[in-house]
C-alpha cells in the first residue's frame, strides 16, 4: 500500500555526506529530522527528559543549547544518557564550542566569523577534528553581519548566501569539511530563494528551517509552504520546523511533511475525511483519538477514516486498514484495500487500535525474517 509511483518521485539535490554523530547526513541518507530543547541545559534531568519524549516521536537529532560553563557542565551528562546525536548550540563563546566538544557533542552550532580571531576558530576546529565533530553553519536573517546590511540594505538572498560562503571559507581554510549549512529567515519567500541559490553553488548537506515559524498551526503551514518547496525541489537533507510548541511537536510535524512527500515513512498515515452531514459516527473526534492513541507506532502503515460511502471505498483500497461509516452504527472495515467485516460503534475505536497494532507487529515481524534471510 505504499507503492511510489513515477509521478510521485523527487530527485534530490546530489551532495556530499557528513556524519553527525553515528547518522549520516547528505548523500544517500534519509532527511533526518531535529529538534531543540528548551529547557535550562543546567538541570541535566529536565532536559533528558525533554530529550526522551523527542526521541519517543522519533527524532534523529537533537539540539541543546550551551550558554554557559555550567551548561556545558551538564552537557556531558546529557550526551551520555542521549540515544540520539547531540549538537551543542555556541553562539559568541568558542570557549564553550571547546567544551562541549570535549564532553561528547555530535556536532557544533556556530557561525566561524562570529567567534573572533582566526586563532580561535583554529582552536574550535581542531577540537572538533579531535572529538569528531560535524559543525552546522547557521546564517540567520535577523543576525546578519552589519557589514553585509550595509552592502545590501536589507536580508537579502544574496546576503544571507554571501554570509554562508564566508563562514564556509573561514573552516575549509583550515581543512575542516564535516559542515553542513542553514540560511534561516522567518520570510518564506526569502528563506526559500536563499536556500535555493545556496543549493546551486555549494556541495555540502543543507539543513532546513523556516525560522521563528509561529505557534504549532500557524508554523506548520508556513513552515510546510517554505520547506515542502525546496523538498519537493529535491533541497534539503536535514530539517527542523521551528515552532513555539513543545519540541516533540515539532518531530510530528517534519516526519508529517517528509511523509506527505514519500520522502520518510514511519508509524501510520491516516487519511481521513473533513467530515459532513451524511458521515456515520463522529470523523473528527474518531481520528484525534486515533492519532493520539496510535503515536507509538513507528512501523510505516496507513490508515482511512471516512465517514460514509461516498469516498469511503476509493480510499480505503489505497490503505492498509480502512474504516467506512455506515447506518444504524455499523461499519465497514478494510483490510489491504478490501471489504472484510463490520464493527459497532461503541467497539470502533479500540478495534482498530487493535488492527493497527497486529498489522504493525506483522509488518516488523516479516522485516525481521527477511533480514536474517538476507544475513
Amino acid at each position: 500500500m505504499n507503492e511510489i509511483r513515477p509521478w510521485r518521485t523527487i530527485e534530490r539535490r546530489k551532495c556530499r555526506q557528513i556524519m553527525v554523530g553515528d547518522t549520516p547526513v547528505g548523500g544517500d541518507a534519509p532527511i533526518t529530522v531535529q529538534t531543540m530543547t528548551n529547557t535550562p541545559t543546567e538541570d541535566a534531568v529536565a532536559t533528558l527528559d525533554q530529550i526522551r519524549r523527542c526521541e519517543d516521536a522519533g527524532a534523529d537529532i537533537i539540539r541543546v543549547s550551551c550558554p554557559t560553563k555550567e551548561a556545558t557542565d551538564a552537557f556531558g551528562k546529557i550526551t551520555k544518557a542521549a540515544r540520539i546525536p547531540i549538537v551543542a548550540d555556541i553562539h559568541f563563546h568558542y570557549k564553550r564550542a571547546l567544551e562541549a566538544a570535549d564532553a561528547g557533542a555530535a556536532c557544533l552550532r556556530i557561525n566561524p566569523g562570529n567567534i573572533g580571531s582566526n586563532e580561535r576558530v583554529a582552536e574550535v576546529v581542531r577540537a572538533a577534528k579531535a572529538n569528531g565533530c560535524a559543525i552546522r553553519i547557521g546564517v540567520n536573517a535577523g543576525s546578519l553581519e552589519k557589514h553585509l546590511l550595509e552592502k545590501y540594505g536589507e536580508p537579502c538572498p544574496e546576503a544571507l548566501v554571501e554570509s554562508a560562503l564566508d563562514h564556509i571559507k573561514l573552516l575549509q581554510d583550515h581543512d575542516f569539511h564535516e559542515f553542513k549549512v542553514a540560511v534561516k529567515a522567518s520570510d518564506v519567500f526569502l528563506a526559500v530563494a536563499a536556500y535555493q541559490q545556496l543549493a546551486d553553488t555549494v556541495d555540502c548537506p543543507l539543513h532546513l528551517g523556516i525560522t521563528e515559524a509561529g505557534g504549532l498551526i500557524g508554523g506548520t503551514v508556513k513552515s510546510s509552504i517554505g520547506m515542502g518547496n525546496l523538498l519537493w525541489a529535491g533541497i534539503g537533507d536535514t530539517i527542523r520546523v521551528s515552532l513555539s510548541a513543545e519540541p516533540e511537536e515539532e518531530v510530528r510535524v517534519g516526519f508529517e511533511m517528509l511523509k506527505a512527500l514519500g520522502l520518510r515513512t514511519r508509524g501510520v498515515r491516516v487519511v481521513s475525511c473533513p467530515s459532513c452531514a451524511r458521515q456515520g459516527f463522529d470523523v473528527i473526534r474518531t481520528v484525534q483519538a486515533l492519532e493520539e492513541r496510535l503515536q507509538h507506532i513507528k512501523t510505516p502503515l496507513s490508515l482511512s477514516v471516512l465517514g460514509c460511502v461516498v469516498n469511503g471505498p476509493g480510499e480505503a483500497r489505497e490503505t492498509d486498514i480502512g474504516l467506512t461509516g455506515g447506518g444504524n452504527g455499523k461499519h465497514m472495515v478494510y483490510l489491504s484495500g478490501v471489504t472484510d467485516h463490520t464493527v459497532q460503534s461503541a467497539d470502533m475505536l479500540d478495534h482498530i487500535v487493535d488492527l493497527v497494532e497486529a498489522k504493525a507487529a506483522a509488518l516488523e515481524a516479516e522485516a525481521e525474517q527477511q533480514a536474517v534471510a538476507a544475513e
